[in-house]
């Protein structure tokens, strides 16, 4: 970092040829800012003759655009296309929103788990975990909480029903009339119709009467669908509502929203910058994982094996 000059000039300072050279990029509030920058940088040690430039980016950006909806574009390939053109040979993550995304990249992605530290988190810091419950908010969830409710010994609720926006729902295009021509030839074929969804009203699957509950997610951005969760689950009887998420994005309203709701706690970890949001909500609590991010770097820099740090990782976590 300390050899590059980031301004509408970039300089590489000192002879980088022939080295490893690793850019550590956090992304900020302005995502498209922080994306440019990384490129620039990765585009100079590439000119400068760097054997191998690694990007560390703790929170990928744009990860939840990895699949076709509407008419819209998979950003996230875009992505990796750009940082591999601009002379990225190697990316160092968390908690990809989708583990399939390392097939983007044509360059190695170790994408690296924060499990281990909010699980610590767990049982260190909630009192009476024991008597906790792992809820999934919506049922594309339940493998990571499946995951945390296996290693933490504890029981398991899932929530389902018409609050609830799974992504597979969303508009695709797939009910846009077909186009209307006036011409003599074929009528076309008569494909049957699918018939629309109808989603059951919110339903809490698992008994979390007495318990606490904890709901686990890897991205908490817009609140609104985790404060109905919560509220939800305290009819239902859960006594505390902890948030349990790696990256802590809490854009617009969210401290506010999240101050004056049911949820307890709100626990991200510092792979996305929220010193501001803390100072707004008091209930939100920071895990670091700078630990793993570091060791991760050291290991490629010896050219030691980075499968310590994926020990007892599960294909489904």
């Amino acid at each position: 970092a300390n050899k590059l000059v980031c301004a509408e000039r970039v300089d590489v300072k000192e002879s980088v040829r022939g080295q490893t050279i690793f850019i550590i990029q956090t992304i900020p509030r302005d995502v498209n800012t922080a994306i440019m920058e990384l490129l620039v940088m990765a585009y100079a040690l590439k000119t400068s003759c760097a054997k191998n430039i690694i990007g560390v980016i703790p929170y990928f950006p744009y990860s939840k655009q990895c699949k076709m909806r509407k008419r819209g574009s998979i950003v996230c390939k875009l992505l990796a296309s750009m940082l591999a053109k601009a002379g990225l040979t190697h990316i160092i993550t968390m908690d990809l929103h989708q583990k399939e995304i390392q097939g983007f990249f044509s360059f190695p992605v170790d994408n690296l788990r924060a499990s281990p530290f909010l699980l610590q988190y767990i049982q260190e810091e909630v009192p009476d975990y024991r008597n906790a419950i792992i809820v999934a908010k919506s049922p594309s969830a339940a493998k990571r909480a499946q995951s945390y409710a296996e290693r933490l010994r504890l029981g398991l609720a899932v929530m389902h029903g018409e609050a609830q926006c799974s992504e597979s729902d969303m508009a695709d295009g797939r009910h846009s009339p077909p186009c209307v021509r006036n011409t003599s030839g074929h009528p076309g074929l008569e494909l049957p119709l699918m018939m629309a969804k109808e989603k059951p009203p919110i339903t809490v699957v698992g008994d979390v009467g007495g318990r606490i509950a904890i709901i686990v997610d890897d991205i908490i951005d817009d609140v609104e669908d985790f404060v109905a969760a919560a509220e939800i689950l305290k009819e239902r009887g859960a006594y505390k509502i902890y948030i349990m998420a790696t990256h802590g994005l809490l854009s617009a309203d969210a401290p506010r929203l999240i101050e004056e709701s049911a949820i307890d706690e709100v626990v991200v970890t510092n792979t996305v910058p929220h010193e501001v949001q803390k100072l707004q909500c008091p209930k939100i609590k920071t895990v670091d994982v700078s630990m793993i991010l570091a060791e991760a770097i050291r290991r490629i820099h010896n050219g030691e094996s980075m499968a310590y740090l994926f020990r007892n990782i599960t294909v489904d976590d």
